[in-house]
């Protein structure tokens, strides 16, 4: 079974800590501070788009080097070995993957041996900013654009942190533990209204 979060745009306020928490927490991770999900105003109504984490997920179909994932209960994205190739945008129905500019996890910030920065080398020391991007050729390894999706914050033993703080309790993950509770609650209610509708025709 699938789990995923949701929003309720009756309780959303547009306030945007959802957004906030997200960049949050994930930068602490060591991964790309762009949130993953994005609060949307539609005339008088405000709701945050994220990921689904489809059954079928047409993002990781179409991921030429399989950085999107299905693993358990959700899609995953590895950071490190996404190409930016924007597919998985594309094809995503709810437009909840982003693009961002970012070092994958998996690369060093510097090097440790200095390199120079020449009219014939491309490789700059980051660790030396004097000397970095002076040519017209010079570049930072490991600085790409790369996709950006909700992982349910599954580093967070709270489970995902815009469920967490959103002040009107908007945004609710959703797994099967709850959709058996919502289904058991909409029995008992169904069972209500035909015991109260045939208690009235008695009446009657």
């Amino acid at each position: 079974m699938k789990s995923f979060v949701i929003a309720d745009p009756e309780k959303c306020i547009g306030c945007g800590t959802c957004m906030a928490a997200c960049s949050t927490v994930h930068k602490q991770q060591g991964l790309q501070s762009h949130p993953r999900l994005t609060v949307v105003k539609l005339d008088d109504a405000t709701a945050p788009v994220m990921c689904r984490h489809c059954e079928d997920a047409p993002c990781a179909t179409v991921c030429p080097v399989q950085a999107i994932t299905k693993q358990q209960d959700r899609v995953m994205l590895n950071e490190t070995l996404c190409v930016g190739c924007t597919l998985c945008a594309v094809a995503c129905p709810f437009g909840a993957i982003a693009f961002d500019g970012s070092r994958p996890v998996a690369m060093a910030n510097s090097y440790d041996t200095y390199i120079p920065s020449t009219i014939r080398s491309s490789n700059p020391s980051t660790s030396i900013p004097s000397t970095f991007g002076q040519d017209i050729l010079a570049w930072e390894p490991g600085v790409k654009s790369i996709a950006v999706k909700c992982d349910l914050c599954g580093f967070r033993e709270q489970g995902p942190a815009c469920a967490e703080v959103c002040p009107t309790q908007a945004i609710v993950l959703i797994d099967a533990a709850n959709i058996v509770k919502a289904r058991d609650i909409k029995r008992e209610c169904a069972a209500d209204s035909a015991a109260s509708a045939k208690g009235g025709a008695v009446t009657r």
